[in-house]
This record gives C-alpha cells, structure tokens and sequence, in this order.
C-alpha cells in the first residue's frame, strides 16, 4: 500500500534477544518455567481468597485483582517472547502489535491504581480503623475496582486510538520483544507531538497522583504505627501492609528505571532486561511476596493442601 509515495507498514518484526541458539533454548526454557508459575501463583491466590471465607476481606479482594492483572499482563507479553526465542525473532500484523501495546498500557495503569487503592485500604485499616468496615464496605470495594479498570480502558484507548491514526512508514524493525509505545513511535513518519503530549497528559492521573496518594497514605501509616506503644502491637500493625509495600517499591522502581531514567548510555539489551523483569518477573514475584508475607495466604493453602488430601 503506497500513500504519498512512502509504503504504509503492515507488519512489523520484532529482534527479541539476538543471542545464540543454545543461549536462547535456554531462555526459553527458563522463561517458559517462569509463565507457567506466575499463572499457577495467581491463579492460587485467586482460588484461596475465593474458596476461603477467612479471605473475604477487602484487602484480599483486591489482591485478586492484583493477581488478574499479573495474569493478563504476563499473558500479553510472554507467549509471543518465547515464540522470538525460537525463531531468532517474529512477525507480528501492525494491528496485532498496536494491541498488544494497548493491553500492556490497559494493565498497567490499572495495576497503579489497583496499587493505590490497596495503600488507601492499609491507610483505613491501620489509620481509622473503628471505621474500616462502614467505610470500606463491599459496595465501595466493587466501585473502587471497576473505576480503576474502567478509567484505565478508556484513557489508554485514546492514546491507542491516536496511534493508530499516524503514518507507519518504515522500517518496520522493532528491537525490542513487545511493542511498547517507545519503538513503536519510531516507527512512524508522522508527527507525534499529539500522542507524546496525551501520554504525559494520561500519566497524570495515572502514574504521578496515584503515586502520590500511596506516599501520602504511607506517611499516615508509618506515623501511625510509631505511636502504637507496644513493640509487638507495631509489628502485628506493619505485617499487615509490608506486602503490599513491597510490591510497591518494586513496581514503581522498575517503572521509573524503564521509563524514566536517561536512555543514553544505556544499551539495548540492558533496557530488555530490564523490561524483562517489570513484564514477566514482577507477576511472578507478586504472588511470592504475598505468600510468604502474609500469614493468612499460608493458613488457606494449609487447608486447601488437607482438603485435596482428604478428598
């Protein structure tokens, strides 16, 4: 298709780790392990919250969305990677690609928000807590969920909608193993003032506030627990949010690593590690963190091990 005497791209091919056969047999071997277990963690956490009516709590209520979005993000990522690995690369359509990217950004702003909410219910919890079951009831729970899933289809379908608009024009060679919205742009032989100006725009109330909400609501709590009188009534009080502290601080280091921080100086295949660990290792750390932080994840998978064992 030619317009304007500039061919349109209708695929792109995506180099994936340019690396010998051996190295990437065992990639994809590694990687491969790693997919399998990430759903298996998720789905497990899912499962024990379900099943488990000791579970039925806000906060594990939201950890299963946590855990849908690591599911969904992995998925979105992983499946074409190790098909790269195999083929010393792929083709992917332009619509296939855009996609994905669209998925990967959907995910991602949900999980910062899902994030936020999680450190507001920790802050309720710890701060006001003769108030945290009329405030944080089911009702609040289910519309705080579908706010942060919605806004995040809808803020990120504007900007996928945008770059589906430019003109792709080549090359149509992406040195990357997913389409992320950095080399796709390169791509384009339009300008991109608009779409760069709605992604900072969109980070906004996606990235910056929410970030800004979780530090808020973690001065309050660290405050908070300082006054508790006791050592142990203090440990009892930051057990209950250390989990999720940390899959914080490792979501938004990584983040800020990728996206933020110079890339100059920087190689490639440093940055695709990187990328690799935010896109297909946090969502296997997740679940871990959860597991081996939280005393009631342990107890459920105690009982759900004696009941396949009876049954």
């Amino acid at each position: 298709m030619y317009e304007n005497n500039q061919t349109i791209i209708t695929e792109v091919i995506l180099l994936g780790f340019q690396s010998s056969k051996e190295v990437s047999i065992v990639l994809f071997i590694l990687l491969l392990i790693v997919y399998v277990l990430t759903l298996f963690g998720n789905v497990l956490i899912i499962t024990l919250v379900y099943y488990n009516e000791a579970l039925h709590t806000p906060m594990y209520f939201f950890l299963t969305q946590l855990s849908l979005s690591d599911i969904l993000l992995t998925t979105d990522i992983a499946p074409f990677l190790l098909y790269t690995l195999l083929h010393d690369g792929g083709t992917m359509s332009f619509t296939g690609c855009i996609f994905q990217q669209y998925i990967f950004d959907i995910i991602e702003s949900a999980e910062c928000l899902l994030l936020t909410v999680m450190s507001y219910d920790r802050y309720l919890a710890i701060c006001n807590p003769l108030h945290y079951s009329s405030i944080m009831n089911e009702f609040l729970c289910i519309i705080l969920t579908m706010i942060s899933w919605l806004f995040s289809i809808l803020t990120t379908l504007i900007a996928a909608i945008t770059i589906a608009y430019l003109n792709f024009c080549g090359p149509n060679i992406i040195d990357h193993f997913f389409c992320d919205v950095s080399p796709v742009l390169k791509l384009s032989c339009s300008d991109t003032f608009w779409v760069q100006l709605d992604m900072i725009l969109n980070s906004v109330p996606l990235l910056f506030l929410p970030f800004l909400i979780i530090i808020i609501s973690y001065t309050y709590i660290i405050f908070t627990i300082l006054k508790i009188p006791s050592n142990t009534g203090k440990q009892k009080a930051f057990s209950t949010c250390s989990s999720h502290l940390t899959v914080v601080c490792i979501f938004y280091v990584t983040l800020i690593v990728i996206y933020d921080l110079p890339t100059s100086g920087q190689s490639l295949t440093i940055r695709k590690l990187v990328s690799l660990i935010y896109t297909v290792g946090t969502p296997l750390m997740n679940p871990i963190i959860y597991s081996l932080r939280n005393k009631d994840i342990k107890i459920a998978f105690a009982k759900l091990q004696n009941s396949f064992v009876s049954f």
